[in-house]
């Protein structure tokens, strides 16, 4: 059975006004991939051509708001969907990276703390980190 496309997270239309004010064209909204039988649904496809090298960077965003029970219960189910994505994603367009964008305050809240602190160390994902009233990109990990 096919999935349904899930509801679009409270700071979808930020990100996506944010990618655009840093350049990114968007390219799917949702980006749709399948896998056998079971449907997925990332928030987001983008790109970006890189005029000097003539090339153009494709990247895949999943936005989440961090809004549940705790940020703890909220981080586990953000990871596992990133790693079910990321999976997916390499090898149907392994040419996007995938990004999972996030407020600014749950950044403060939960990577500047030792457990976020180690998943960036260990190069476990990607950030955007991005300002959600204006719209802005405060911060790519690691920086594109």
């Amino acid at each position: 059975m096919n999935a349904l496309m899930p509801a679009r997270d409270v700071y979808h239309d930020a990100v996506k006004q944010a990618l655009i004010q840093d350049g990114w064209t968007i390219t799917d909204d949702p980006l749709h991939l399948k896998w056998g039988r079971k449907d997925m649904y990332i928030d987001l496809g983008a790109s970006q051509l890189l005029a000097a090298q003539k090339e153009e960077r494709k990247i895949a965003v999943e936005v989440k708001t961090f809004r549940g029970r705790s940020e703890l219960d909220d981080l586990e189910k953000a990871l596992g969907q990133y790693v079910l994505y990321f999976d997916v994603l390499g090898e149907l367009q392994p040419e996007r990276l995938l990004y999972l964008a996030l407020p600014i305050w749950v950044y403060e809240s939960l990577f500047e703390e030792p457990l976020g602190q180690l998943l960036l160390r260990k190069k476990r994902l990607r950030l955007i980190v991005f300002e959600p009233t204006q719209e802005l990109i405060e911060q790519w990990i690691p920086s594109v």
